[in-house]
């Protein structure tokens, strides 16, 4: 890492006055340091204090409005892509195709596999590559790939169409995640994480609106309606996809809405994101009020490697996170997928099985936002995610007990109940296993690996509801019964887990065995350092 005597042209000299200019291992990043970011006492002060003028809910604000809008929109073309499907089934896809026997299944569940295959890779190009170029082109490329789907002629031309819109779609999600890691610190991850995602439940309302009027085209140009349905979401993705080049911020050090100021004032908050308290040195540190040694300042590790990569797929922590992101995944896609099929069975009329999901969905995403807030707010996670997970159960227990042909109202009224814990559970374990991880590098790939084989609960999710199981289908909820279950145990297992992490850490920390580290190799440790607190 090399300084320069004087920081870039492009900033103001009276903002970072005191400011060095710090190249980093990735050219597209560069960090601005206060050379005068200690007390008279050595600590170094929190950006409140260097810049108190700043108000940060303020920016915060300022932040939200550039950066989430343009997310939040590519994800809800992401699923709106994804699971039309769903809609277009009922619109004579099926018959269309002969999507004889497993045929429709096999289609739906061929996506996952390159979906999660290739989401991994998606996250380590963003490191390289610029999100306002990179995430884009995802978008661009999945938005022809749907486009192409609407003139398929047979159940081959199909299933290979679902391969690509996997492999174009696959980092998105990931990548998004990971971004707004880049920008928010811990406790301001989860709200902003389910405004995106909230785009999910927004997209499955929309969709149901959205197919029920561009089915009227049924004949148009001679296509059937369930063609038109790919073919303007996917020009619309497209469209989206070209808009978001310009769109789209990369991170804190070039945003060009942040005044000079603020752009100092956020990176030296995230660059100090580990805590709030103050420190001069690894071996004079205080306790906070759980014990543990308080470092908050200690600044995280950008640096990229081979074992930063290992670091990622030997951690404990991301194989139990995947799991709980399974329990979340499997009855959400089986939910979004078959909803229209469930309702119609229930002996609702097409037409009325796609409006009858709009309410559903806005009550979801209602639930996902409100929820999010408070759990930033309260600074907890995990009583939201397990409370979630219950209510999950609850709610699928009943649907299982439940009559289709003389209690369908009551089924429909019990689907409300799922989506309402459904939705905000899975931003929530996103956001608690982010969290939780650290080091940039070891992030990106941890969480794309966690969403990566999390999405694979996809591919069970496509085969669990069968039309021979209509209109009970207990194979489908009691597989969404189990997996709420897991879901529950696993989200336990994980407190219970990093609460004796913690502790250990006490006792490392107490016998002296870091008392030779330095604050960088310290930092080196990313969240297996003593100095990082696990958070519930």
């Amino acid at each position: 890492m090399t300084k320069e005597s004087s920081p870039p042209s492009s900033i103001d000299k009276k903002a970072v006055s005191d400011v060095e200019y710090i190249e980093v291992a990735d050219p597209s990043i560069s960090k601005f340091e206060d050379s005068n970011i200690r007390d008279e006492n050595g600590n170094i002060k929190s950006a409140a204090e260097i810049w108190p003028h700043i108000d940060n809910d303020k920016l915060l604000r300022k932040m939200d409005w550039h950066l989430i809008p343009m997310v939040t929109l590519l994800y809800f073309m992401s699923y709106l892509d994804r699971a039309n499907i769903g809609n277009a089934a009922i619109e004579g896809l099926v018959v269309d195709l002969e999507l004889t026997g497993n045929k429709f299944n096999m289609c739906l569940t061929v996506f996952f596999f390159t979906y999660a295959f290739f989401e991994i890779p998606s996250n380590m190009i963003l490191k390289k590559v610029r999100p306002s170029v990179w995430l884009p082109s995802i978008v661009l490329a999945w938005g022809v790939v749907m486009t192409l789907m609407g003139i398929v002629q047979s159940y081959h031309g199909l299933l290979i169409a679902r391969i690509f819109l996997g492999i174009t779609e696959a980092g998105l999600f990931p990548g998004i995640a990971y971004y707004l890691t880049q920008w928010y610190r811990r406790e301001e991850l989860q709200f902003r994480q389910a405004l995106f995602y909230s785009a999910t439940t927004l997209a499955g309302a929309f969709s149901g609106l959205l197919a029920f009027g561009i089915a009227k085209m049924d004949g148009v140009a001679g296509q059937a309606g369930w063609r038109w349905i790919f073919i303007l979401e996917g020009i619309a993705t497209v469209v989206v996809a070209i808009l978001a080049f310009w769109g789209m911020y990369d991170y804190p050090e070039t945003a060009k809405f942040l005044k000079d100021e603020e752009r100092a004032y956020l990176i030296h908050k995230l660059k100090y994101d580990a805590n709030s308290s103050k420190v001069t040195d690894a071996n004079a540190l205080s306790t906070d009020e759980d014990g543990l040694p308080d470092i908050g300042n200690q600044p995280e590790c950008t640096e990229q490697g081979s074992r930063y990569f290992k670091q990622a797929f030997t951690d404990w922590q991301v194989y139990l996170a995947i799991v709980m992101f399974w329990a979340s995944v499997i009855p959400s896609y089986a939910i979004s997928m078959f909803m229209p099929t469930i309702l119609s069975s229930l002996g609702f009329s097409r037409t009325k099985s796609q409006l009858l999901t709009v309410p559903i969905y806005s009550v979801a995403a209602i639930s996902c936002v409100v929820q999010a807030k408070i759990s930033d707010r309260v600074g907890k996670r995990s009583p939201f995610i397990i409370g979630n997970f219950v209510v999950m159960v609850v709610g699928f227990a009943a649907v299982i007990g439940l009559n289709p042909i003389s209690q369908s109202m009551a089924i429909y009224g019990c689907v409300y109940i799922i989506g309402f814990s459904m939705a905000p559970a899975f931003p929530g374990i996103i956001a608690w296993h982010a969290n939780n991880l650290s080091g940039s590098y070891k992030r990106a790939i941890a969480m794309a690996f966690q969403i990566g084989a999390g999405n694979l609960g996809g591919a069970v999710a496509s085969n669990i509801y069968r039309a021979s199981d209509a209109p009970y289908y207990k194979l489908g909820h009691g597989i969404a019964l189990g997996m709420c279950c897991i879901g529950v145990v696993t989200g336990l297992i994980l407190l219970l887990g990093y609460n004796i992490s913690n502790k250990r850490k006490i006792k490392q920390w107490k016998s002296g065995k870091y008392n030779d580290y330095s604050m960088e190799e310290l930092s080196q440790l990313g969240d297996k350092s003593p100095l990082f607190k696990y958070r519930y």
